[in-house]
């Protein structure tokens, strides 16, 4: 009986730390997807302008390091960012295209690279006369038709594909702008106040609201009651290419905060022509604390609303008859 197998599309620099780092050509060891080299210097991937309604017309290499034939399955991708770290990643071939991936057409849909070999296979890209100004990121992507299988008796397949960079700008205004959005805090603190640490998640979302790739910068700043500074500083592990119309949600760890405070939290997010602010509120409050505060709480309202009642029910006293009142005393008449 053979095993079942699943198929995953995994582009070799998405796993490879090049969303923090500048891109490269793409490479995993066994074969890579390049720009051709021109005359003047080596180009890692593809940096393109064009006007709308206009042909673009370009090569890529395909390079296996390999001793053995590959084949290879070529297609244009457009590309986004990962929900995990914000990664640059592109859409698979079932997926609908928008851009990069629906304007761009290889010559060859399908190639054999032999043994330590190269193949060039030039590609046109047709920009639509109504395309809108800005970036559009892509890729061209080049699948091995070999699944490779994994150990075990619950065999997993593996189909590898490597993508060239495909970084398009579309001429017109550039329109840089960035959002933060639905910024949260969780505390996580000590049943007794003193007795343990405390810890907080800051999450927010990133979001490119404006039509050019940016650089995010994020600086956190916390203030507590009467507007002291508990923290300040520039937040780590952003993505260094934020595509136009993407969203990322991220988070920022927040050790030892206050376990008794209330204050509010801001995120102030920028990026060259950019720079927007968003705050949430919190309430830092140990559970124990809590419980007791709700007990009294709960206890005088309880108290309260006896007293209410018993003061409605008390019946009242009845009014004695009243005495009768006796006749005014008369003065005889004396007349005669």
């Amino acid at each position: 009986m053979r095993k079942p197998y699943v198929l995953l599309l995994s582009l070799c620099w998405l796993f490879s730390g090049l969303a923090v780092t500048p891109a490269r050509a793409a490479d995993n060891g066994s074969w890579s997807v390049h720009p051709v080299s021109s005359r003047v210097a080596v180009r890692p991937y593809f940096s393109l302008f064009a006007d709308p309604g206009r042909r673009i017309a370009d090569k890529m290499v395909i390079a296996n390091k390999t001793a053995e034939p590959r084949t290879f399955r070529l297609y244009a991708a457009d590309a986004y960012n990962t929900a995990r770290d914000g990664g640059f990643a592109v859409r698979s071939p079932g997926e609908r295209m928008r851009g990069v991936g629906a304007w761009a057409r290889p010559a060859r849909s399908r190639i054999t690279v032999p043994g330590h070999g190269t193949v060039t296979v030039p590609f046109t890209l047709r920009v639509p006369a109504d395309a809108e100004p800005g970036d559009h990121p892509g890729a061209l992507v080049a699948i091995d038709e070999r699944i490779e299988s994994g150990a075990g008796s619950a065999a997993l397949g593996v189909r590898r594909a490597v993508g060239a960079r495909v970084y398009l700008r579309v001429s017109g205004p550039a329109l840089p702008a960035l959002a933060v959005e639905h910024v949260r805090i969780s505390h996580q603190q000590p049943l007794v106040p003193g007795l343990g640490d405390s810890t907080a998640v800051i999450s927010y979302t990133l979001h490119n609201t404006g039509n050019v790739t940016l650089d995010p910068q994020v600086e956190l700043g916390v203030r507590g009651m009467f507007g002291r500074t508990l923290l300040a500083r520039d937040l780590t592990g952003l993505p260094a290419e934020l595509l136009p119309g993407q969203r990322v949600r991220l988070t920022a760890p927040w050790r030892n905060p206050p376990q008794l405070d209330w204050g509010k939290v801001t995120l102030t997010a920028h990026a060259t022509g950019t720079r927007q602010s968003a705050s949430a509120s919190f309430l830092a409050l140990p559970w124990l604390v809590a419980a007791v505060a709700a007990a009294v709480a709960a206890t005088g309202v309880t108290l309260l609303a006896r007293a209410r009642r018993s003061r409605t029910r008390r019946p009242s006293v009845p009014a004695g008859p009243s005495r009768p009142s006796r006749p005014a005393p008369t003065t005889p008449d004396r007349t005669g």
